[in-house]
């Protein structure tokens, strides 16, 4: 490392420039990765939070997919569904989205109706009751006791529990009415035949990650910032690589040198490897700290999440992808040959 350490010491300009560029890219892929995952929370927080490993939604039309919006199940679809071998728990959930109001405050909210017993809500729900979530007690200005309309029905709030949101509505959980339509049956299985069961109960099942593919809104929001943040971790390593690239380029006549010298091919590329190293790490610890510092001062409106999968993970791998653009950069050290590059510096 004696070479690279007196490259970063006699470039401290060009190697400052290229270290503010990679704290920047840093500093942005963390934001956007953080606002990725926060947004994902708001739209599908309350089906993730589930208790169930499957959800069976009505069958689609031949050609489509299963959608929240456009599923439509009887009642009896539960109950074919708990008669099946392997089927521990199939809970019916009904889902909509609601106005609301509590005095003059109004409010759009996501209904999450369930069987009062079904351990679905995060407090048990009866008839004539609604439980909040934090979001939805925020925004209705509700507190437990307190008495809010749901489209039309006076219910009492016996709970405020949870940071549930679906669809970027908060929800709120109220008691499914008796042989009422569901959106959705929240199974947990053991071993169950689910394409047995789809048949018998004219559902199409799918695991509760893979449902999230049913909320279209979520398909084109995440699709699209997570295309942005892989298009940012592609940049990365571009700029990485061709400032590595020119770098070489220019110290063709010093490589030239130390091969004259004795100095090794491989003792060169760990030189330049290192100090590529050294200045990806540098970049990204500072980048990744100021993005957790202003993931940490963002409102509580604002959908973020601070968390190491948002933060150290993204860092992780800007740092992999820069060292192999480095690595494929420098390659050309192999090529310099001392008599030729020597030559043509004269």
């Amino acid at each position: 490392m004696f070479v690279a350490w007196r490259d970063l010491r006699f470039a401290r300009g060009r190697f400052a420039l290229m270290g503010t560029v990679i704290v920047l890219i840093t500093l942005l892929v963390g934001l956007l990765s953080g606002l990725t995952a926060g947004l994902a929370r708001d739209n599908t927080s309350a089906v993730t939070g589930l208790s169930a490993d499957h959800l069976a939604f009505a069958a689609p039309p031949s050609g489509q997919s299963a959608s929240f919006t456009g599923s439509q199940l009887p009642s009896g679809a539960a109950r074919i569904w708990a008669a099946r071998p392997g089927v521990r728990s199939a809970q019916p959930v009904a889902i909509d989205t609601r106005n609301a109001a509590a005095g003059s405050r109004t409010a759009a909210v996501s209904e999450f109706a369930v069987r009062p017993n079904s351990g679905l809500a995060p407090v048990a729900v009866d008839s004539g009751s609604v439980v909040l979530s934090a979001g939805a007690a925020k925004s209705l200005g509700a507190a437990a006791g307190e008495t809010i309309e749901v489209a039309g029905k006076r219910l009492k709030v016996t709970a405020v529990a949870g940071h549930d949101s679906y669809s970027h509505t908060p929800v709120v959980w109220s008691a499914l009415p008796a042989d009422a339509e569901v959106t959705v049956v929240a199974l947990t299985t053991d071993g169950a035949d689910l394409a047995a069961g789809d048949r018998a109960a004219g559902t199409r099942t799918l695991t509760l990650a893979g449902s999230l593919s049913a909320l279209p809104s979520y398909q084109a929001e995440n699709g699209s910032l997570q295309l942005m943040r892989g298009f940012l971790f592609v940049i990365s390593a571009l700029v990485i690589g061709a400032f590595f690239t020119v770098w070489t380029i220019q110290r063709s006549g010093d490589i030239a040198v130390l091969k004259a010298l004795g100095a090794s091919t491989p003792y060169l590329l760990r030189d330049a490897l290192g100090q590529a190293v050294l200045m990806l790490l540098a970049g990204t610890l500072l980048g990744t700290a100021l993005a957790a510092g202003a993931g940490a001062v963002v409102p509580a409106d604002v959908p973020f999440v601070l968390d190491p999968r948002t933060t150290l993970i993204p860092a992780a791998v800007i740092v992999a992808l820069g060292v192999l653009g480095a690595a494929l950069s420098i390659r050309r050290i192999t090529a310099v040959d001392p008599l030729t590059a020597l030559g043509s510096a004269r």
